[in-house]
């Protein structure tokens, strides 16, 4: 026969386990991606000077030297537009790749000059949030600055948008891919003056051959084959088949290069986080 100690000791329930549970592994990465999120997005606001301001100037220079003041003496251009209208969509265009680009390498080096990438490698968030977060960051502002430079594009022309979703899916694909390939130059980046090499060297005159000014049907052989080569062309021309119904090239292909480059970017991207490339010492 048991004890009665025994038998009250089988009769109470068991005691509630009052821990906590512990978040997932997705859980934390969901944590970690807002975090990172808010932390570029904060950052992009507060230093707005620098982030937004300074394009959105650049650009109003442009329109009107370029737009005013040249394109009154062309006229109108490829498809019965004037030289301002044509120009606006590369404009637009240049300012969200070159924001996009600008802002990773920026903030991404600034975290490993002060050595606290470490930190972030060894924290739970899995190498595909520490990418998205920082790429997401970038595109924010790249297309927040292509937003204010079409709005002060509205100030000298009048647009009206023919393929509101052709618009939106190529500059955010333009901006996915520079984040991409700016995310690579500040991994490989080991002091300031190397995440300025790419945009003065590459970045810059692949932009001003890309389409951006001019139709290159203008082009003669073999500088037309050379500048289908380009992939700032098909970003520019898909935005501008988007905006003005008129392109230079055939728009599926434009869609398929740039999600080319899209998947291979982030493939590389991703390789070189996993393999802590350039960022552990």
């Amino acid at each position: 026969m048991p004890e009665p100690g025994e038998a009250r000791a089988a009769a109470a329930p068991p005691a509630a386990d009052t821990r906590a549970p512990r978040p997932s592994h997705l859980d934390a990465n969901l944590v970690g991606l807002r975090t990172l999120i808010r932390r570029e997005i904060a950052r992009i606001l507060r230093i707005w000077t620098q982030t937004l301001i300074p394009p959105a100037i650049t650009m109003t220079l442009y329109f009107v030297i370029f737009g005013k003041l040249i394109g009154s003496r062309i006229g109108s251009i490829e498809g019965g537009f004037t030289y301002m209208q044509y120009i606006v969509p590369g404009l637009v265009m240049m300012s969200i790749i070159t924001n996009s680009y600008a802002n990773i390498t920026s903030s991404f080096f600034g975290l490993k000059f002060s050595h606290a990438v470490e930190e972030m490698l060894v924290s739970p968030m899995s190498n595909w949030v520490i990418l998205s977060g920082y790429v997401v960051g970038a595109v924010v502002r790249g297309l927040a600055v292509g937003v204010i430079v079409l709005g002060i594009a509205l100030f000298f022309t009048s647009l009206d948008i023919q393929h509101p979703f052709i618009t939106f899916a190529s500059v955010l694909l333009g901006a996915i891919i520079f984040s991409l390939a700016g995310f690579i130059n500040a991994v490989y980046a080991t002091k300031f003056d190397d995440i300025a090499l790419v945009p003065t060297f590459i970045l810059t005159p692949l932009t001003y051959l890309g389409g951006v000014f001019y139709s290159i049907h203008m082009l003669g052989e073999p500088w037309q084959a050379i500048s289908r080569a380009n992939p700032i062309l098909y970003m520019v021309n898909a935005f501008r088949y988007g905006v003005l119904g008129i392109t230079d090239v055939n728009v599926p292909i434009a869609f398929a290069v740039m999600l080319g480059f899209v998947v291979v970017l982030w493939i590389v991207a991703l390789h070189l986080l996993r393999r802590g490339v350039g960022l552990r010492s």
